[in-house]
This record gives structure tokens, C-alpha cells and sequence, in this order.
């Protein structure tokens, strides 16, 4: 019964593990995405500064 108990819980780990490496390579591919913009908008900002 405690055995079967430590699975499920290690299971549950698993799951937010890969939904967390999930969101991070989402996270990541976005920012790649937008990153010639967004360096545009931060030189153009910082040089009306």
C-alpha cells in the first residue's frame, strides 16, 4: 500500500516536471521570436532617453 502510494507521487512529480520543461521551452522559442523587436524597441527607447 506505501509503495503504491510513493509511485503516484512520484508520478505527480513527473507530470509538473514536464509541464514546467514544457512552459520553459515555450518561454524560451518566444523570446526568440521576438527578440529582433524587441531589441529595436529597447534601442529606440533608450536612445529618445
Amino acid at each position: 500500500m506505501y509503495l503504491a502510494l510513493l509511485r503516484e507521487e512520484g508520478q505527480g512529480l513527473a507530470e509538473y516536471a514536464l509541464i514546467l520543461s514544457i512552459i520553459a521551452i515555450l518561454a524560451v522559442a518566444a523570446l526568440l521570436f521576438i527578440s529582433g523587436d524587441l531589441t529595436t524597441l529597447l534601442s529606440s527607447v533608450g536612445s529618445k532617453l
